[in-house]
């Protein structure tokens, strides 16, 4: 199967997100990157699908240059070709992000004759959330989507797709080429080989210049809320603070 995924450089879960003193983008002078943790998980499951069935992984991200490790990870954990649409960096609204990838992924599968079967996006990236940009770029490609993936199965022209609920999956049948929205909790991504990491530093990076127009979102202001403090009361050292857990055990209503 010929997989392609997107995915995006983000600030690394857990980061202290400090925004600069005009209040329109991040400060990321102090700040780790990684790739978006549902974007791994898709990146996961289109090895396995290849490794298990064969076929191709493409992964494909739109930033600064800078992007180009999370490109070189996904070489290391299995993925076969990498292409960067390069950006100066600033953020782009979800309407000419879809535009560009769009351009970009049409250029990929005319270059490889062929479409495309399966495009796996993240269900939502991990700094914006948007929800956005999956779904824009299948309406653009004219192709069906679903969103909040659990599971994937291909097979001879679809692919059988599960969506969690609350009363266990929804399953849907996709003919393809399809795009699906996959969601953290799919799989365990791997940890890339030593051999997988020096392998990536060799691999081919195409850039696909493509410029996008605007679209009609526009950011006003990023707000970071107050902290909220929180005070630990110790409680004792020895046998002695058992009476006290006690105590705050029937005030919460435990015993």
């Amino acid at each position: 199967m010929n997989i392609l995924v997107c995915v995006k450089r983000v600030p690394a879960p857990g980061s202290k997100i400090n925004v600069t003193s005009d209040g329109m983008a991040v400060d990321a002078a102090h700040l780790g990157f990684t790739t978006s943790p549902h974007e791994e998980c898709a990146l996961e499951e289109a090895v396995q699908i290849t490794e298990r069935d064969g076929g191709q992984v493409t992964v494909l991200t739109l930033g600064p240059v800078e992007a180009e490790e999370q490109l070189r990870y996904a070489a290391s954990v299995g993925a076969h070709k990498i292409i960067l649409v390069p950006t100066d960096g600033s953020a782009w609204d979800p309407q000419r992000t879809a535009s560009a990838l769009t351009e970009a992924i049409q250029t990929a599968e005319e270059a490889n004759n062929q479409p495309f079967e399966l495009i796996l996006f993240g269900n939502e990236s991990a700094d914006s959330g948007g929800f956005q940009v999956g779904v824009r770029v299948a309406h653009k490609l004219g192709r069906p989507i679903v969103n909040a993936i659990k599971g994937i199965d291909p097979s001879d022209c679809a692919v059988t797709a599960r969506r969690e609920i609350d009363a266990g999956f929804e399953v849907y049948n996709v003919p393809t080429p399809a795009v699906l929205g996959v969601k953290e909790g799919i799989n365990l991504p791997r940890y890339p080989t030593m051999k997988g990491r020096l392998a990536s530093k060799k691999a081919e990076l195409t850039n696909a210049e493509i410029t996008a127009k605007a679209g009609g979102q526009t950011l006003v202001r990023l707000h970071r809320p107050a902290e909220q403090a929180s005070n630990t009361e110790i409680l004792g050292t020895d046998e002695s603070a058992a009476v006290a857990i006690v105590d705050i055990l029937e005030e919460i209503g435990v015993c």
